[in-house]
C-alpha cells in the first residue's frame, strides 16, 4: 500500500502489476500439454488482488470480467507473466485490463529440459474486470 493511498486519496490510473509464474505439467489439462483456459483466469485474480492491497489497502473482490479474449495456448512448461493495469477509478470500482503472456516456452524437440525465451512474448489472454473494495 502506498502512503498516499493509506490516507484515502485516489488510485492512480495506470498503475501496473505483474506476477510471472511457471505453468507446471501437472496443471495440462488437454492433448499437447494444453492449459485450460481458467489457469489465466485465475493468474488475474491473483494480480487483480495485489492492485487492490497496493491502491486501497484491501484485497478487494471481483465483480465481473468483460472481453475475455484467449488469443494463444498456454503449456505446461510455459513461463508466463500476467499483469494487471488500473484504468478507471470509481468511487468503490476499479476497471482492470489484464494481459497474460507466454514469456519463455519450453521446446522438448532439442532436448528433454530445454526451453527458450520468446522475444517478443506471445499474448495468450486478454481481460477487462471490474473489482469493488470497501
Amino acid at each position: 500500500m502506498t502512503e498516499s493511498s493509506a490516507h484515502g486519496s485516489t488510485p492512480e490510473v495506470g498503475l501496473t502489476v505483474t506476477h510471472r509464474r511457471y505453468v507446471p505439467y501437472s496443471h495440462a489439462h488437454y492433448a499437447g500439454d494444453l492449459v485450460d483456459g481458467a489457469y489465466g483466469l485465475g493468474l488475474f485474480g491473483d494480480v487483480a488482488t495485489e492492485l487492490c492491497i497496493r491502491t486501497d489497502g484491501d484485497e478487494g473482490l471481483f465483480a465481473s470480467y468483460t472481453g475475455v479474449q484467449f488469443l494463444a495456448p498456454v503449456r505446461a512448461g510455459d513461463c508466463v507473466e500476467a499483469e494487471a493495469r488500473l484504468v478507471r477509478v470509481g468511487r468503490r470500482s476499479r476497471e482492470v485490463t489484464f494481459t497474460l503472456r507466454v514469456v519463455a516456452r519450453s521446446t522438448p524437440e532439442r532436448g528433454v529440459s530445454t526451453a527458450a525465451v520468446l522475444d517478443p512474448p506471445i499474448v495468450a489472454t486478454t481481460a477487462t474486470g471490474v473489482v469493488v473494495v470497501p
